[in-house]
């Protein structure tokens, strides 16, 4: 029989811990594929709450007590939870669960099944058909909920998840080995864990599964959601994506190539000082190109960089693609000029040309110089991609 540790965090659960086990075994009396049991991590709660949990393990050898030496917060809690429950309580599956019944026991049956059916993790949601926030809920916890994910959404790009913050998860074994060792360098703060955690699973590809839910507001004790809130959720998010910016090869690519042409204005300018305008350009030309092969190798392609034996035979090649690109533009700046003349109107319809006449004008080379850059960049990066720097 597969087994589920439901693990509940505590700091100063005294008055709701004794409730939230027997609601959460009462909700699962009737499942009989999966041993259910429970791990309280608690922070050295001041009022005692490790001291309730050991009464109640008198009469209950499915509870388990997971005393932290100091406050860890809620991802610290977690980790350490998830650890215990995976290697020493033999656990198949962990899930996160508040201590103060804020998360419906009776559907932890749902999503035992999503993960019968094949689901990697499974997310309790409060913002699907289906799920709902309290509505006694003061305005600024709304705000901080609802507008939090949707920054989160926008800010990651992904839509699809809609409550990245609930902590009313299930996370099988394999999930958990998959995203723990890109969590270890992290310090997480709140309900960054939630994010963190969500978030390294989307980027390994893992299968997830929604259950909708009504959260329930505590109604002892106080809530441990403060202004800072907010403020860690989105340093995070943004942290996060952009350190994912900066490791992403086409974005890396962008970079270097800026900085070539940067490199090339400023040489030509002084180079035409000192010798005639072709050499001037040849000179700067391929000073840009020394500067975007360099920095490919460190930066762009880091994970091939290029062994010294190789270097000389790959400038070369480099060499040629790049000015392949720069073939492209000349091909086409010549072209539009032949086809369609030197100037052509802005947005060449006749609405427009009604509205702003002939006085807005592109000229043709110009504008086909633009789109040869374009397409001289998707030729650059795929001869990058699969000749100079080609996977191995």
């Amino acid at each position: 029989m597969k087994k589920a540790i439901i693990i509940i965090p505590t700091y100063n659960e005294k008055e709701n811990i004794a409730v939230t086990v027997a609601a959460v075994f009462a909700a699962t009396a009737t499942v009989r594929s999966w041993k259910i049991e429970i791990l309280v991590v608690d922070d050295t709660s001041p009022d005692k709450t490790a001291d309730e949990v050991k009464k109640i393990q008198k009469n209950n050898q499915a509870v388990h007590l997971l005393l932290n030496p100091k406050k860890m917060g809620l991802g610290g809690a977690y980790l350490a939870g998830m650890s215990h429950a995976f290697s020493k309580l033999d656990a198949d599956v962990v899930f996160e669960f508040d201590a103060d019944l804020s998360h419906p026991p009776e559907k932890i049956p749902l999503f035992l099944k999503m993960l019968d059916d094949g689901k990697d993790m499974v997310l309790g949601t409060r913002y699907s058909n289906g799920g709902a926030i309290p509505a006694d809920w003061g305005l600024h916890r709304k705000l901080m909920s609802m507008v939090g994910n949707l920054i989160i959404m926008l800010v990651f790009t992904n839509f699809s998840i809609r409550d990245w913050t609930s902590g009313y998860r299930a996370i099988t074994k394999q999930t958990y080995k998959k995203v723990v060792p890109f969590l270890q360098s992290e310090r997480f703060f709140g309900y960054t864990f939630q994010i963190g955690f969500l978030y390294n699973a989307v980027k390994q590809g893992l299968s997830l599964g929604f259950i909708p839910y009504t959260f329930r507001d505590r109604t002892k004790g106080k809530s441990k959601i403060g202004p800072e809130y907010m403020k860690n959720t989105l340093l995070y998010i943004f942290r996060v994506r952009i350190q994912e910016m900066l490791e992403n090869r086409i974005f890396k690519f962008v970079i270097v190539g800026g900085i070539g042409a940067v490199v090339q204005f400023i040489s030509l300018a002084l180079f035409r000082r000192v010798m005639q305008y072709s050499f001037a350009y040849f000179f700067s030309a391929e000073l840009a190109v020394a500067s975007n092969f360099v920095l490919s190798n460190l930066w762009t392609f880091n994970d091939r960089t290029l062994s010294l034996a190789e270097i000389p035979k790959k400038f070369l090649t480099f060499n040629v693609a790049s000015f392949g690109s720069v073939g492209i533009q000349t091909v086409l700046a010549t072209l539009g000029k032949l086809l369609i003349g030197d100037t052509i109107p802005l947005f060449a319809i006749p609405l427009t040309q009604m509205i702003l006449g002939n006085a807005f004008i592109f000229d043709t080379g110009f504008l086909f110089m633009i789109i040869g850059i374009l397409i001289g960049m998707v030729w650059n990066f795929t001869a990058y991609n699969k000749f100079v720097w080609k996977q191995k």
